[in-house]
């Protein structure tokens, strides 16, 4: 599923530069479970882990907390069991400043078996990951979230493009709210965001922030066959590198 030719084996350490945005990608579905990303959990991550009513949601929680600490325990140094999360006023979690000296900065996120994790220094970043699915790529779904010029845009496509389409709008408007980190208090018509065949990834606008357009960076991701992907981070420099989180197992 997750095409190896785009997603590299991790070097033996990896580090963060100012310039860099790294990528890593997980198959998070129960077929690919590792004891040992469960196994470094906290009480309190277990303890949420088991709430869930269905195995494959335990699963991909479990997995997607397990591969984050190992991944922030190697940029930081330090053990995973020793990472410890803080959150803003909105949810959006961070590193406690205590053990966060070159202010990493990463964002989360899963669809139906498949995580990406989007990691900077300094920067703030948002992820998204969807999977194609045609029968939510409506025109009612689009005009209930889309901005006007979007759906515009959407339906002046071929009807064969839109569906494609409508999920890469989709993940580059929810990785903008994400980096942002204010949750539900910006709403996804409130911007604009480019997309469809020959668009170059961009947010065009946003109704909050004159200057958002040069604030944002948009940068497109092929996760894997049938999925949509998309990261936006502060402007500042875009050395994307893309890691395969299967060697961490």
């Amino acid at each position: 599923m997750i095409d190896e030719a785009i997603w590299k084996t991790p070097p033996t350490r990896w580090e963060l530069s100012r310039s860099a945005v790294h990528v890593w990608i997980a198959d998070v579905s129960e077929s690919a479970a590792s004891e040992r990303w469960r196994e470094i959990l906290s009480a309190e991550e277990q303890e949420r882990a088991g709430r869930f009513r269905f195995a494959k949601d335990r699963v991909q929680y479990s997995s997607c907390r397990g591969i984050l600490r190992l991944i922030l325990g190697g940029y930081l140094n330090i053990k995973p069991t020793e990472v410890r999360f803080g959150y803003n006023g909105h949810g959006k979690p961070g590193l406690v400043d205590e053990i966060n000296p070159t202010k990493i900065r990463f964002n989360v996120a899963h669809s139906h078996g498949l995580a990406l994790f989007a990691m900077t220094m300094d920067r703030e970043i948002g992820i998204d990951v969807e999977q194609i699915r045609p029968e939510v790529a409506t025109q009612e779904i689009a005009e209930r979230f889309f901005a006007p010029e979007e759906v515009q845009r959407l339906f002046d496509l071929q009807p064969a493009e839109r569906t494609a389409a409508f999920f890469d709008c989709w993940t580059r408007k929810e990785a903008f709210i994400k980096a942002r980190g204010v949750g539900l208090w910006l709403p996804l018509n409130q911007f604009v965001v480019a997309f469809g065949p020959g668009a170059t990834p961009a947010l065009l606008s946003a109704k909050d922030d004159p200057h958002a357009s040069a604030r944002w960076t948009v940068i497109d991701l092929n996760p894997a066959k049938g999925y949509a992907g998309a990261v936006v981070v502060e402007t500042g420099g875009t050395e994307l590198r893309q890691w395969n989180a299967a060697a961490l197992r």
